[in-house]
């Protein structure tokens, strides 16, 4: 009988929520699903990545939407696939981060866990980041851990990238348990998806086909990597706090010409693959393999751009180590669920700067 973990992850790309169920030792994918958000929800979270009013109130209700949409999930993926919900030991719900501020000392995830719990009748782990940056961490990210655990490899180097709303790296020297780190290295979708949104109206450029079409705008590159997080040096995490659309609308106006939308998206696509390249060439790791993640991994012409400034690293998919790039981080979810009912902790010091190892999360009980 297999001891099944769902993995709910939803992140600052705000296109929806991936859901997987998983086992461990041998690491199986026993099912896998991909829900929208209802647009008004989407709009409430967005809206709350943001100072602004009523928040508290805003707050509240987008926490009751988020837990029904995600127990509405689970409930949906059990029924699809038939799973046995006495296999279930539990969910790892990720929850939707609309605040981070490892500065001040907090993140904030909202989806609330009891609902969830009491919705789909299983035990809930949640609150991933907070015992972390408790002792002195980012609080993110968190996957790292789950990718040594799965994807180091004793003779090669790799690292594992993850394309989402932000990119991020865990870098896995090979055979190395304890110089594994990794970080977020800036804006991915985040900035591609609202900029398409804003001037084609299709929440992604399907391929990258319209970026393509652009020529990068070398004035307005550097002037997006003048931002201060691509001079901080590990451990660092950033967010929709840092690169946001208002962000870039006001990074294009201080060059005082016309940027055509389609050059500002090649641009964008620069922006990303360039900020990985330089975090890559700064862990001082010369060659090994590229393994890709999240959205941005069916990204056609963010992968050329890779290729091109990444020449003495093979480049390829997660699939290739049996997990498709969309599924990675919901299944590091329902790892870390699975560590924090073994009192194992959770979280890499070197990644996240805590003051060490951290035993993550906290059990809702079904």
């Amino acid at each position: 009988m297999a001891q099944l973990y769902i993995g709910v992850m939803s992140g600052t790309s705000l296109d929806g929520i991936d859901l997987v169920a998983i086992s461990f030792a041998p690491l199986q994918l026993h099912a896998q699903l991909s829900v929208d958000f209802p647009i008004e929800l989407r709009l409430s979270l967005l809206e709350l990545t943001q100072t602004g009013d009523h928040e508290i109130e805003k707050m509240g209700r987008a926490d009751v939407a988020y837990a029904h949409v995600v127990a509405n999930a689970v409930n949906h993926i059990i029924t699809k696939f038939q799973l046995n919900r006495t296999d279930i030991i539990a969910i790892g719900s990720h929850g939707q981060t609309i605040r981070h501020r490892p500065e001040a000392g907090f993140s904030l995830q909202i989806g609330d866990p009891n609902l969830i719990a009491e919705l789909t009748g299983l035990t809930v782990v949640a609150d991933f980041r907070r015992r972390d940056l408790a002792a002195g961490g980012q609080g993110a990210p968190l996957v790292p851990a789950f990718h040594q655990a799965v994807f180091q490899h004793d003779n090669v180097n790799r690292i594992i990238l993850n394309l989402g709303g932000i990119a991020n790296i865990s870098v896995l020297p090979a055979g190395q348990l304890d110089a594994v780190y990794g970080f977020d290295t800036g804006p991915a979708n985040l900035l591609l998806d609202a900029w398409c949104q804003l001037h084609i109206a299709q929440p992604f450029d399907q391929d990258g086909t319209w970026a393509a079409q652009g020529t990068v705008d070398i004035a307005l590159l550097h002037t997006l990597l003048s931002h201060d997080y691509f001079q901080l040096v590990a451990p660092k995490s950033t967010g929709r706090e840092d690169f946001h659309l208002t962000w870039l609308q006001q990074q294009i106006a201080t060059l005082n010409v016309l940027v055509q939308p389609v050059d500002v998206q090649a641009t964008l696509v620069r922006l990303t693959a360039q900020s990985i390249a330089h975090a890559i060439q700064q862990t001082g790791l010369i060659r090994g393999e590229l393994y890709v993640c999240g959205g941005g991994a069916y990204n056609q012409t963010l992968w050329l751009e890779l290729v091109t400034l990444l020449p003495n690293w093979s480049i390829h998919s997660t699939t290739t180590l049996g997990l498709a790039p969309t599924w990675v981080e919901a299944a590091a979810f329902a790892w870390l669920a699975q560590r924090r009912l073994q009192q194992q902790s959770g979280n890499l010091p070197r990644v996240t700067g805590a003051h060490g190892n951290r035993v993550l999360g906290a059990i809702y009980s079904a």
